[in-house]
């Protein structure tokens, strides 16, 4: 098992990892299947979505997502005003064509199916896509699963159990599969954690190339803090939710030269995470870290360490996130960080275990005290469920990526002023998120059909 940090943090747009994202991948994937000469006589293209999927899909801009996709953009370079001009286009024409491909007559209206029947038996995120002939047979058709964190496998591929991995499966010197293999090949080589989840990157990547592209991933999410802190205004989807980030940002800004009260420390950190998922809730870009829907946690915590700790330097944000990525792999390989699949404990409970870890490794802790770290964060956000009002990431996600942050930062703390010994096992603890999510009512997992979805609504 290895999932490198540069498939934990993938650089996207919002508001969903699993349903923007992964979509959009998947209807890329598609036309790759068309391009190889699979349905020589296609005339017309279709999607179906399931599950999550179809119950929050149009707050998630899901159909969005697929239309883009399958006019051949990708998240990670999508240009928002390309990307509006393509959708206006596509329905007023009713045509979709993507490069090396012909015109396909494609309309979104009907063309694009909710079934909010059964979820597909895979996984709670299925999309099935078609295409079909002049006389409207279907002669081609493949089911996608987004699994999260925009992570994509097929059908075929769920079934085979095919490794998450989409690089070369070249042998890493630290194959750790589970928190405890890690801490004993730490033991018996004397090396961190960081050490390890590093010469594992550099099978895959040359030192400049990491180096290179983890400072992308900073930057990218630095840069979302930046804008979330600078925009006012009213978020889409029609909740009239309001941007509070820049406000709140202006208000501590004020007397940031003075002595702060510790709670607002807490306040700082919660604005940095709130600022980063205001911007998810636009459809600005961001960084899976380790989903959409998660995306403030890190990034927070790393900018309050950049800015409140003694002696942090910048690099130690590669440092941060080489190990935070080996907790998010760990969690992503035993359990899941798919808020549809396990409630919100997947999500922002991971990104907080994640963020633990990171924090904890660049203020010096031991592999002990990460692993402990890990553990704190993740076990306080056990059961929590993922039930958006209106199918938006919007409430209660944007505080709740404020409180996982501090949760983090909690955890990260407590764990250095321990030895590292600890009565849950992390890995304990990541089963038990596992059972948990599987026990959870469906109406809790990303459906909007239950908790706060329903409720804010009634009332």
């Amino acid at each position: 098992m290895f999932i490198s940090v540069l498939e934990i943090f993938k650089i996207g747009i919002g508001p969903s990892s699993s349903h923007t994202m992964g979509p959009m991948v998947a209807a890329n994937r598609f036309l790759d299947e068309l391009r190889t000469g699979k349905g020589t006589s296609v005339a017309r293209l279709g999607v179906t979505l399931y599950g999550s999927l179809a119950f929050t899909g149009k707050g998630h801009a899901t159909d969005r997502a697929v239309i883009l996709g399958l006019a051949g953009l990708l998240p990670e370079v999508l240009d928002y005003d390309h990307a509006e001009a393509t959708l206006a286009a596509i329905s007023g024409t009713k045509q979709i064509s993507a490069p090396g491909l012909p015109t396909y007559s494609f309309d979104p209206a009907v063309d694009i199916v909710f079934d909010y029947g059964p979820a597909l038996p895979g996984h709670a995120n299925g999309l099935w896509l078609h295409a079909y002939d002049q006389d409207g047979q279907e002669i081609h058709a493949t089911i996608y699963y987004s699994i999260g964190g925009g992570f994509v496998l097929t059908a075929d591929e769920l079934e085979a159990g095919v490794t998450l991995c989409t690089e070369p499966a070249i042998p890493k010197p630290f194959p750790f599969k589970s928190a405890q293999e890690m801490l004993r090949l730490g033991k018996e080589s004397g090396k961190s954690i960081l050490e390890m989840k590093r010469a594992n990157e550099l099978c895959l990547n040359g030192e400049e190339e990491l180096t290179h592209r983890l400072d992308k991933i900073w930057s990218v999410m630095n840069d979302c803090i930046e804008r979330g802190l600078a925009t006012e205004g009213t978020l889409p989807g029609g909740l009239a939710v309001k941007r509070r980030a820049s406000a709140i940002y202006k208000k501590l800004s004020q007397h940031r030269s003075n002595a702060l009260y510790a709670h607002e420390i807490n306040d700082w950190i919660s604005t940095f995470a709130m600022a980063v998922n205001e911007e998810n809730a636009a459809g600005g870009q961001v960084v899976t870290a380790p989903t959409n829907g998660a995306a403030g946690v890190i990034p927070a915590v790393i900018r309050y360490y950049l800015e409140f700790c003694p002696g942090a330097q910048q690099s130690d944000v590669r440092d941060f996130l080489l190990v935070a990525a080996a907790i998010g792999g760990l969690i992503k390989h035993n359990a899941s960080i798919s808020g549809a699949e396990v409630g919100c404990q997947g999500e922002v409970g991971s990104a907080s275990a994640m963020a633990a870890a990171g924090l904890c490794a660049v203020l010096g802790g031991t592999n002990e005290q990460i692993e402990n770290a890990a553990e704190i964060a993740l076990e306080h956000h056990l059961g929590m469920t993922c039930d958006p009002v209106k199918g938006l990431v919007q409430v209660p996600c944007i505080e709740r990526n404020g409180f996982g942050a501090v949760k983090a930062v909690t955890a990260a703390s407590l764990a250095l002023k321990g030895d590292g010994s600890h009565v849950v096992e992390l890995d304990k603890c990541v089963e038990t998120m596992r059972q948990t999510g599987f026990d959870m009512s469906l109406k809790y997992k990303e459906t909007s059909t239950g908790g706060l979805a329903v409720n804010v609504v009634a009332c």
